[in-house]
């Protein structure tokens, strides 16, 4: 049966049951006096107009009122009914996103339109699957086949740069095409690592881990890194913390995002470290004095192969990932990740962490 037939049969019982009540409450109003009863003498007043007209009044008070607020009532119950379905579908349709596309909407197979709904909805996110999947097998194939070439092409580069033959002009060149594979390696390895990363084949080894001498270690390693570019580091805050993780994947974390801060930083600029607790979370923030990221374009710097203005100046080596293997690491902790940046004056990334609790650690 269709929504429409149900609501149409349970509004008319609504209505039956209005005409109903107002009949019973009529006829107790105008039902003949019991015989036997003396009638009282009517007065003049009650005889007049005006007192037809209350007495209409008040009859269509008495009887249309109650019968009213019955239909209301069970004309708001039946719609409340009727869309909770329409909720429900809301609801689970909002939950969907490319990881759990082959997760099924339940049906009610009952065969009205909301299950119809549902059904195509089901066929809709299959067909999603296919393709995302789809997309996933090209990009790791792809990515497999290039890995063979380029690191042929990378020992043959290698190779000849080691002649001592070797013209100076010559040797230029090959540096720079030496860089350039070193740039299409780290973008097909970023790729299998995203693609991997979506199908779910990446296993991460979550141990108790001491977050603050992971950063500690990233510190210094920055301070090599922020030489070249005559930057300052420093390390506010690092307090004591635990937590349970992937040490390699949190060292790859930090060391992308102390990256992005050297590279997108002004000559003589800072960078800045801060660990401390924020309640049952650890906070690590990354600070860095750079030209920053404008607001319209900020809510996309975790998309993949997106970069902004300031990245496309040509001394900034970057090929877009690295935010997004970011995140990827963040969100595989249980974490979150923000960045928040005031152009010409600070840009700070923030990831949060869940702290190790005490039982999972004893």
């Amino acid at each position: 049966m269709t929504i429409r037939t149900r609501l149409t049969f349970w509004y008319a019982g609504v209505m039956l049951v209005s005409l109903l009540a107002m009949g019973i409450l009529m006829y107790r109003q105008f039902a003949p006096e019991p015989r036997g009863l003396p009638t009282p003498a009517l007065r003049p007043e009650e005889e007049s107009d005006e007192g037809d007209l209350r007495e209409a009044l008040r009859n269509l008070l008495w009887a249309g009122l109650p019968a009213a607020l019955i239909a209301a009532v069970g004309g708001w119950f039946l719609m409340r009914r009727a869309l909770s379905p329409v909720s429900a579908l809301t609801e689970a349709v909002e939950n969907i996103h490319e990881r759990n596309l082959g997760q099924k909407l339940s049906r009610s197979l009952n065969g009205d339109e909301l299950d119809r709904l549902t059904e195509v909805f089901n066929a809709m996110t299959t067909r999603l699957n296919g393709s995302f999947q789809r997309i996933r097998e090209f990009t790791l194939h792809a990515s497999h086949e290039l890995k063979t070439p380029l690191t042929v092409l990378h020992g043959e580069l290698e190779t000849e740069l080691q002649s001592a033959a070797l013209p100076p002009g010559q040797r230029e060149k090959l540096s720079s095409q030496l860089d350039e594979i070193q740039r299409l390696t780290k973008i097909v390895d970023g790729l299998t690592l995203l693609t991997k990363a979506d199908a779910g084949q990446i296993d991460l080894k979550f141990e108790p881990l001491a977050l603050d001498e992971i950063v500690r270690d990233i510190f210094d390693d920055a301070q090599i890194l922020a030489k070249p570019a005559n930057l300052s580091v420093r390390l506010a805050e690092c307090a004591a913390l635990q937590i349970r993780g992937d040490r390699h994947r949190l060292r790859q974390l930090l060391l992308n995002l102390t990256d992005n801060a050297i590279k997108y930083n002004l000559p003589g600029g800072t960078v800045e470290f801060s660990l401390r607790s924020g309640g049952t979370n650890a906070e690590l923030k990354i600070s860095n004095t750079g030209r920053g990221v404008s607001p319209e374009i900020l809510p996309r710097v975790f998309e993949r192969f997106f970069r902004g203005d300031p990245s496309h100046n040509s001394s900034v080596d970057g090929c877009g990932l690295g935010l997004s293997i970011a995140q990827w690491i963040v969100a595989a902790h249980h974490g979150e990740i923000k960045m928040e940046s005031v152009p010409d004056k600070l840009t700070t990334v923030t990831v949060s962490l869940p702290l190790a609790s005490e039982k999972a650690n004893s």
